[in-house]
């Protein structure tokens, strides 16, 4: 069932010339408070009235309408999936921020830097909270930072992982007797 509340207080059609296309803004914050109460994730439709000297016409039909979004909590718990540990090869996993911001998570977008350098963009559009990430420099000690992606845009990053890249050493080769 769709209900409507009339506004007065935003779109008050004072206007005192003729414009033949309007547009009325109501912040996001209106329709979170009271009376509205809306909560992230409702579909919000609306419909007008014309009124002149003479009367109001009838209510327009209803609006395409809008869902009430924003940008989704930073994933939590970013770990390394010891797993996936080789000498050129890191394994990371995170879980999805509990407040998607009123819509489902898209993807992630998973940011990388040597200690001390700058983070760059290694992998977007990433659909699991798992990601193996290949060719690096054993010996080096990277960061990992990870952004969910709802509809409305991206998150904050999450906390910042630190791992070193190196792996258990190969087996010794077979002693030799010296004569």
């Amino acid at each position: 069932m769709t209900s409507f509340t009339t506004n007065l207080r935003y779109c008050d059609g004072s206007l005192t010339e003729i414009i033949l296309e309007t547009a009325c803004t109501i912040p996001v914050s209106v329709l979170r408070d009271s009376p509205f109460n809306l909560p992230w994730g409702s579909s919000v439709v609306a419909r007008v009235l014309a009124t002149n000297n003479y009367g109001s016409s009838d209510y327009s039909l209803n609006g395409n309408g809008a869902i009430i979004i924003t940008s989704p909590d930073a994933p939590t718990s970013l770990a390394e999936n010891t797993l996936l540990r080789s000498p050129t090869t890191l394994g990371i996993k995170w879980t999805a921020p509990s407040f998607t911001g009123g819509t489902s998570i898209i993807d992630y977008r998973i940011n990388i830097a040597e200690v001390d350098g700058n983070f760059a963009v290694l992998a977007t559009g990433v659909v699991s909270t798992l990601y193996t990430v290949t060719s690096l420099t054993s010996g080096v000690t990277y960061q990992f930072k990870i952004e969910a992606r709802n509809s409305y845009g991206f998150s904050v990053y999450s906390d910042i992982l630190t791992l070193l890249c190196a792996y258990k050493p190969e087996a010794p080769s077979a002693p030799t007797t010296l004569v």
